[in-house]
C-alpha cells in the first residue's frame, strides 16, 4: 500500500474513538494531521507527534460554517494544503419517532451531513486545483438494516451515501476520489457510555447482541476501520470512487 508520507490530512471528530485511530494511523504512515474536535484533542496530538509527524488541533463545532473556514485557513497556513479529508464527526441519539423534535432532527443532519458539505466546500477546491485528493465520509450499515428508534440517524447516514456518490461524480475528473465507510456498532468511549438502547439493552449487551449476528463474532473496534481508511486514502485506490465500503464484520449477511 502506498505511503501517506508528507500528505496533509484533516480528520473531524479526532479527539477520541474512530477519529483518533484514523489520525494516528495517518501519522504513522507519514502524514501531517489537523485534528478537529469540540474539545482540544490533546491526546490525539500527542500520538501524532509520537509517530514523528506534525499535528495541529482545531477546536470547533463542525456544524458551524466558521469551523470549516477556520480549518481550511489553518491547514493552508501551517502545511500549505490539505490532501486528505476524513469526515468522521457524528452523533446518534436514539428515540422513538414520535418523541423526536424537529430540533433533534435538524441537529442530527447538521452534524452528520451538513458538516460534510461544509468541510468539502472548504477543502475540496484546493484538492482539485492540485490534481490529487482523497475524501472519506463516515456513514453506517444501519442504512441497510431494520432498526427502530433511529429515524433521523439512518436518514442522515443515507444522505451521506448520496452525497458521496454525487460529489465523486463532479470531482473525479480532477484526481479527487470520494468514498464512504459504513461500520457496525463500534466500541468507543461514546458508544459504550451512552444510555440504554431500544428494549432497554445496555451498550455492552447491545454490542454482544450485534456481534452475535455478524460473520465475525466479536464487537467492532476503531482499529478494525483504519485499514480501510488507509487504503481508500492511498494512491492504490486511485480508481475507486463513489463507493460505500461496509466494514461491519459481515453483519448485513444476517448470520446468527
Amino acid at each position: 500500500m502506498s505511503s501517506h508520507k508528507d500528505k496533509v490530512a484533516v480528520v473531524t471528530g479526532a479527539g477520541q474513538g474512530i477519529g483518533q485511530a484514523y489520525a494516528r494511523r495517518l501519522a504513522e504512515d507519514g502524514a501531517h494531521v489537523v485534528a478537529v474536535d469540540l474539545v482540544e484533542p490533546s491526546e490525539t496530538l500527542a500520538r501524532i507527534e509520537a509517530a514523528g509527524t506534525r499535528g495541529l488541533g482545531w477546536v470547533g463545532d463542525v456544524a458551524d460554517p466558521s469551523t470549516a473556514e477556520g480549518v481550511a485557513s489553518a491547514a493552508e497556513a501551517e502545511f500549505g494544503r490539505c490532501d486528505i479529508l476524513i469526515n468522521n464527526a457524528g452523533i446518534y441519539p436514539m428515540a422513538p419517532f414520535e418523541n423526536t423534535s424537529y430540533e433533534d432532527w435538524r441537529r442530527m443532519f447538521a452534524i452528520n451531513l451538513d458538516a460534510m458539505f461544509l468541510m468539502c466546500q472548504a477543502l475540496v477546491p484546493g484538492m482539485r486545483r492540485r490534481g490529487w485528493g482523497r475524501v472519506v465520509n463516515m456513514t453506517s450499515n444501519t442504512v441497510g438494516l431494520n432498526i427502530t428508534h433511529c429515524v433521523p440517524y439512518i436518514a442522515s447516514k443515507a444522505g451521506v451515501i448520496g452525497f458521496t456518490r454525487a460529489l465523486a461524480s463532479e470531482v473525479g475528473v480532477d484526481g479527487v476520489t470520494v468514498n464512504a465507510i459504513a461500520p457496525s456498532l463500534v466500541q468507543t468511549p461514546t458508544t459504550m457510555n451512552r444510555a440504554a438502547g431500544p428494549g432497554g439493552l445496555s451498550p455492552s449487551d447491545e454490542a454482544e447482541l450485534i456481534a452475535g449476528m455478524q460473520a465475525i463474532k466479536r464487537a467492532e473496534t476503531p482499529q478494525d476501520l483504519v485499514g480501510a481508511m488507509a487504503f481508500l486514502t492511498s494512491d492504490d485506490a486511485a480508481f475507486i470512487t463513489a463507493q460505500t465500503l461496509l466494514v461491519d464484520g459481515g453483519l448485513v449477511r444476517g448470520g446468527s
